[in-house]
């Protein structure tokens, strides 16, 4: 199934949690005051910007945002928030897609660059956002750690869920290939089920340092989350800064 398929009108529609999950306010707001932070005044763009979760309040920090987004049901679910002077979207893949301007930040946050199912494309992404930076800009990336540690031997898939919520998700593993398969499961009070199904590769932080250093980046900092908590061989996902060096994509060797 190809990305824009998943996230089709259907999606959209659900996709907003307000106050609660992604949504909440101890979730956004930290994510958002890191992100203002790291543009230093300067513009930012967000690269599968979906419906605004943390675009519109970033542009409301006084942070200049522009989005990429290749889902059109996403960008509509952002229309009814803010208009297209406010936050511009260039339709496109973010690993391909070109936004007007010169950015001091490129972001992607909630595991985003996973969608990318080859190694390749990840590769093209961090080139992407190299394109879009002026030297010293920074890109942020926001990301799970496989959690293959759980995966008991002989079985492909890990259960897990957000307690007394309803919502339950089994990760299904192809590890010869590093993609995995998330099904959610949501439960009503009666019988009513709904799931979601979307495929990802998985990325090692070290694999991703690789990626950056091959479009010119550095890593500058990573942290266990928003807050800035130690990351650990414990921590389940990690939020990553690159910063760009003077040679842009096109002007490195390989």
């Amino acid at each position: 199934m190809r990305q824009e398929e998943i996230w089709n009108t259907d999606v959209a529609h659900g996709y907003d949690t307000p106050g609660t999950g992604m949504f909440a306010p101890e979730v956004l707001e930290p994510t958002v005051d890191r992100l203002a932070e790291l543009a230093e005044g300067g513009p930012a763009l967000e690269f599968a910007i979906g419906t605004g979760r943390v675009a519109v309040p970033l542009a409301r920090r006084g942070v200049p945002v522009t989005g990429v987004e290749m889902s059109q049901p996403m960008v509509d679910r952002l229309r009814t928030k803010v208009d297209e002077a406010t936050i511009p979207v260039v339709a496109g893949d973010m690993a391909t897609a070109r936004a007007p301007g010169t950015f001091q930040l490129v972001y992607l946050v909630y595991n985003t660059i996973s969608n990318l199912l080859t190694q390749d494309e990840q590769v093209a992404c961090f080139r992407n956002a190299a394109r879009h930076l002026a030297p010293g800009g920074r890109f942020v990336i926001e990301l799970w750690v496989p959690e293959l540690r759980k995966l008991p031997p002989g079985q492909q898939a890990v259960v897990g869920g957000e307690s007394g919520t309803g919502h339950f998700v089994l990760d299904a593993y192809d590890v010869l290939r590093q993609h995995v398969v998330s099904h959610h499961f949501w439960f009503g009070d009666g019988e009513e089920t709904r799931m979601f199904r979307s495929p990802h590769r998985y990325i090692w932080p070290t694999e991703l340092d690789l990626m950056a250093r091959l479009a010119g980046f550095r890593l500058e900092s990573r942290h266990a989350d928003w807050h800035g908590a130690e990351f650990t061989a414990e921590s389940r996902s990690h939020v990553s800064v690159y910063r760009r060096g003077e040679k842009g994509p096109d002007q490195l060797g390989g």
